[in-house]
């Protein structure tokens, strides 16, 4: 990756709806160039892909948290599957530190994030211990 490649990646950071030749434009390379560069990047798994970012309380998702979770050791594979069959978790990551997975779960209020958290995350086998913390405010909203 050169300097070319990673303003590439900021500008497709900032608007990934960003046509080839107005990429080309503010990069200041030729659209071909602007082309063969995306579909480099794409192909060395460098963008892993193109998507929308939503308003999460405008689709009715208006209450968030951090979950962290405390899980037995060497269930991350199996877990992360579970996981991903949860709607509600929109992000996960493996942790080092006070906690093994954090979670951030969007739920459609309190009554559906408790469910979330007391009916599914601790019902799977592995979590030994949850925690969870509301976000107020979401800055990038």
């Amino acid at each position: 990756m050169d300097e070319i490649d990673r303003r590439i990646i900021a500008e497709l950071e900032t608007d990934g709806r960003l046509s080839g030749r107005a990429l080309a434009e503010r990069v200041k390379i030729s659209r071909a160039n602007a082309y063969a560069r995306i579909e480099r990047l794409v192909a060395d798994g460098v963008i892993t892909g193109f998507t929308a970012r939503v308003d999460p309380t405008k689709i009715g998702l208006t209450t968030s948290a951090y979950v962290s979770m405390t899980v037995r050791q060497h269930s991350w594979r199996d877990l992360q599957k579970r996981l991903r069959a949860i709607p509600e978790v929109r992000h996960m990551a493996l942790m080092g530190g006070e906690y093994d997975v954090m979670l951030l779960v969007r739920a459609a209020g309190n009554d559906a994030l408790r469910k979330v958290v007391l009916e599914q995350l601790q019902a799977i086998p592995g979590v030994l211990s949850t925690r969870t913390s509301l976000i107020f405010e979401d800055a990038d909203n």
